[in-house]
């Protein structure tokens, strides 16, 4: 186990860590970072400080939470989804270490993935190349598909680029696909509303914090409407929808414990690239399959790392 040196640093390090869920909702990617921590030899209580800041799944508490905790002068913020971006706008020169589901150069967060060239980086989870794959997922498991509905949301970096890998990853298995924009939690009934009267038989949901916090509401509906629902997080599929494949974001928290202490130890998050996750992970939930009358094949159980049962 690494020792963490504590010549130049006699008091604890402290850490910010700010989510924009609920305290109730609890986040294994917390439990994900502190194991990383206490790997790379931190000792919470004795060389390390980790203060957690919930936002409650609203934006003023989020606001809040980022000014309290830049007030507090930490020498790391850890920040997740929109509360990163939140936190980059307020402050230059706290050190930030971010996971976020977009695109965080075109979020402005860094100059560059190898040239952050600022006070952040850590780790995007938009791999593109895992759009095209849930839509070759969708057609294994619904041969007959012809049509898929895909909510973005318009206002989150990299959302174009995620249209446009659907429709690149739809186009050669000949589904169509319908795009629903949704801007925000309140407006999801009336997305759901108007999928329903549309011609698409599955629906694939970009992973996004309004998808995910809402992820046992969309399961319910798609259970009651018979429409396939999959998007990029295991969370998702783990509430209750179909499936779900992309980044394996345990992983990925464990992961971020690595930049946090780097740059502990002297190293500037401008000079640290920010990375891709490189493990992903496939869940499958049969019960979900069997509310909607699906028969998932022995081939796409076989791939998968999870099966809910």
């Amino acid at each position: 186990m690494a020792t963490v040196s504590r010549r130049a640093h006699a008091s604890p390090f402290r850490v910010a860590w700010l989510s924009p869920n609920s305290m109730a909702d609890g986040s294994p990617f917390l439990d994900e970072i502190r194991v990383g921590l206490r790997d790379l030899g931190y000792v919470e209580g004795r060389t390390l400080v980790l203060e957690r800041y919930w936002g409650e799944n609203t934006l003023p508490r989020a606001e809040k939470n980022v000014s309290d905790a830049i007030a507090s002068a930490p020498n790391v913020i850890v920040a997740l989804g929109p509360t990163a971006v939140l936190v980059g706008r307020t402050t230059t020169t706290i050190p930030i270490v971010f996971g976020y589901s977009g695109d965080p150069v075109e979020a402005k967060m860094v100059d560059s993935l190898a040239r952050p060239g600022r006070n952040m980086t850590g780790l995007s989870y938009m791999v593109l190349e895992l759009v095209g794959k849930r839509m070759q997922l969708l057609r294994e498991v619904l041969p007959k598909l012809k049509r898929v509905a895909v909510v973005a949301h318009p206002q989150h970096p990299g959302d174009q680029a995620e249209r446009k890998a659907a429709e690149s990853g739809a186009a050669p298995l000949g589904i169509g696909v319908q795009y629903f924009e949704l801007r925000g939690g309140p407006q999801l009934p009336d997305i759901l509303a108007a999928i329903e009267k549309s011609t698409t038989e599955a629906v694939m949901l970009f992973p996004v914090q309004n998808v995910i916090v809402h992820r046992e509401r969309i399961a319910a509906w798609a259970i009651k409407h018979r429409m396939p629902s999959m998007s990029g997080w295991a969370q998702f599929a783990e509430g209750g929808n179909l499936m779900s494949y992309g980044p394996n974001l345990r992983d990925a928290s464990r992961r971020m414990a690595v930049f946090v202490d780097k740059i502990l130890k002297g190293t500037r998050p401008a000079d640290i690239p920010v990375e891709q996750p490189t493990k992903v992970e496939l869940v499958v939930n049969l019960k979900a399959a069997q509310a909607l009358g699906v028969t998932v094949p022995q081939t796409v159980l076989l791939r998968a790392d999870h099966v809910i049962t």
